[in-house]
């Protein structure tokens, strides 16, 4: 028996709202299973497709961890607090996944354009040193990293609903979308939970509004 595991996230470029990383580990007798619901990429599929396959990964997962990142926690790193950047802070998380879920193998969609630096750093932090570790671009061809990749956008998914609930219409929280543009502009000092403070566009909206108090003095 083989637990092999995939890992991959969701929600790493909004100015609004959480990263996701989600671990799925999963029997290698059962990969046929999660092949055959036609579990992919998870930005090719539709919002419906998503929620119902998710739910049938659970049924068929070992075990699944799912990690939420916020953004408080996001800026930290990008401003290199706790010694650490984006990528890095995505290592800790996905070997707290690895060490708690203990698989015999690990396949990793890399955050990073450095795949070596980027293993070579993860596996540090790891218990198990023997671990065999798969680390690839675009690497939802594996179907535990495409199954990850769906619990990790549904989580997002969720996420961004609750906040619509308690804030408005904030749009998908990515600044290629108007209503998100919108919501930033008049409320980039509002709600700071929300917002990823380090991100260029908050931080453009705060430039434009200060700006705009200079001119009318």
């Amino acid at each position: 028996m083989v637990n092999i595991l995939g890992v991959d996230e969701a929600g790493r470029g909004p100015v609004i709202g959480s990263l996701f990383i989600a671990g799925v580990l999963v029997d290698e007798k059962d990969l046929n299973k999660l092949k055959n619901l036609g579990v992919k990429d998870s930005k090719l599929l539709l919002h419906k497709k998503r929620i119902s396959l998710a739910k049938e990964v659970k049924k068929i997962a070992k075990s699944y961890k799912i990690i939420q990142i916020k953004p408080e926690e996001i800026d930290r790193a990008v401003n290199h607090q706790d010694g650490l950047n984006l990528n890095w802070l995505e290592a800790h998380k996905t070997a707290q996944i690895i060490n708690e879920l203990k698989p015999d193998k690990a396949i990793i969609d890399c955050p990073s354009p450095n795949i070596k630096k980027y293993k070579d750093y993860l596996l540090r932090l790891l218990d198990n040193k023997e671990i065999e570790l798969t680390v690839e671009h675009k690497a939802e061809k594996y179907a535990p990293v495409a199954a990850a990749s769906i619990i990790a956008k549904v989580s997002r998914e969720e996420e961004i609903e609750n906040i619509k609930k308690r804030y408005g219409e904030v749009g998908p929280g990515y600044m290629s979308n108007e209503t998100t543009q919108k919501f930033l502009k008049e409320n980039w000092d509002k709600h700071p939970e929300i917002f990823r403070k380090s991100w260029i566009s908050w931080d453009n909206a705060k430039k434009e509004k200060e700006q705009k108090k200079l001119d009318n003095y």
